[in-house]
């Protein structure tokens, strides 16, 4: 009977001590630390991790406000270079596609019938020379003779003199007209430039009463560049030439590859009312031939510079339904919203007008995973986007 009561107080001592066991673990399972412990051990990752973002300084800079356009380039002269007389090509002097410069010689005419009227000129005014010293002499026999010799023919051997010199003035002109339809013979380049597609073979007749050239030429060094901007912005690109030639430069089509620097030389006399615009023409030294004629290229006109001006990368910017925004970090690395306004945008920085400080931290890269109030982990961004380079 002891035995058999110890056992049943044994059994009874084991049930009591399960029982609460089993009741401590469900009390600590359900406590809120527990479960929020045990959720981050089910998501595995801590509760307040800190986003990484990229980040840049807000700075103060001065900032090139650029007038952005599209033009068309243009050699500054461009000639068709036609025969003056007519006769048949003797020779071609030039390659398709050659620089040339002034006076090259681009072809020859059958100069025969040129030098032959030359040469007359000038055997015709050695006559004359010749009958003008005869009659000087006759007329000096005549003054020698005094009261011996009329006076009507004294008068008509000085009216001969006085033809004869009128004869040879009017020989030396004639000489000038052969020399220089002699010199026509020769086509010569009549400024420095590039040579286009040859529009007649060596060998063919040319005629000058007509209109086919034997080639044109484009001048290319310089060259200009034609292109519009907005009537809005007429007043400031007047203010801008007025104090000097502002800077524009031509870029590829695209935008993206700076091709040549050079100066805004004219405003055009007037505004076209079909499209609201007004054409510039630039002039560009294109030493190294970056800009061909006919090519299409971007351009940037310089109006004016902005003094201390706001900057910031335009990778900060956002943009949402209330407008443009960018996130900062303070002191605590936790993410404030500010909105902004931005007046200008070049070469991946933006100018702020409101919003921000210089000295200011925002945010450049991993915006989409941060919240306003968000703590986060910085580093430091590359170094802004450099302005395209200009050969």
């Amino acid at each position: 009977m002891t035995r058999t009561r110890t056992i049943r107080w044994i059994a009874l001592i084991v049930a009591v001590a399960a029982l609460g066991f089993f009741g401590w673990q469900q009390y600590r399972g359900t406590s809120p630390g527990v479960q929020a412990e045990n959720a981050q051990k089910r998501s595995g990752s801590p509760a307040a991790k800190p986003v990484p973002v990229t980040i840049a300084s807000v700075e103060k800079a001065d900032f090139p406000a650029y007038l952005f356009g599209l033009g068309s380039v243009q050699g500054l002269n461009t000639v068709v270079v036609r025969t003056r007389v007519d006769g048949q090509i003797n020779k071609i002097a030039f390659q398709e596609g050659q620089l040339v410069k002034e006076g090259d010689i681009l072809a020859e005419i059958d100069p025969r019938p040129y030098r032959a009227a030359f040469d007359q000129a000038v055997a015709k005014k050695a006559q004359d020379e010749a009958h003008l010293a005869n009659a000087k002499l006759d007329l000096h026999r005549y003054v020698s003779l005094g009261e011996f010799a009329t006076k009507q023919q004294t008068d008509t051997q000085n009216s001969t003199v006085q033809q004869l010199i009128a004869q040879i003035t009017g020989d030396v002109a004639a000489i000038s007209n052969a020399k220089t339809q002699l010199d026509y013979a020769t086509i010569r380049a009549p400024l420095a430039g590039v040579t286009g597609f040859r529009l007649v073979d060596q060998g063919n007749i040319v005629n000058a009463s007509t209109q086919t050239g034997i080639v044109t030429i484009a001048q290319i060094e310089p060259i200009a560049v034609i292109f519009t901007a907005p009537e809005e912005q007429l007043p400031e690109i007047k203010a801008a030439l007025a104090s000097q030639p502002p800077m524009v430069i031509a870029l590829s089509a695209d935008g993206k590859r700076a091709l040549s620097t050079g100066t805004l030389s004219l405003i055009n006399n007037q505004v076209d009312v079909s499209s609201g615009t007004i054409r510039l023409k630039a002039i560009f030294e294109n030493k190294d031939h970056a800009l061909w004629p006919g090519q299409s290229v971007s351009t940037r006109l310089l109006v004016k510079t902005l003094k201390d001006a706001v900057v910031i990368p335009d990778d900060a910017i956002q943009h949402g339904s209330g407008g443009l925004y960018a996130f900062i970090v303070d002191q605590d690395n936790k993410a404030n919203l500010r909105k902004i306004k931005v007046s200008q945008s070049v070469d991946g920085r933006s100018v702020v007008d409101e919003g921000l400080t210089p000295g200011q931290r925002v945010i450049t890269s991993g915006q989409y995973r941060v919240q306003p109030g968000s703590l986060v982990s910085t580093a430091i961004a590359d170094s802004a986007q450099a302005p395209a380079k200009v050969p």
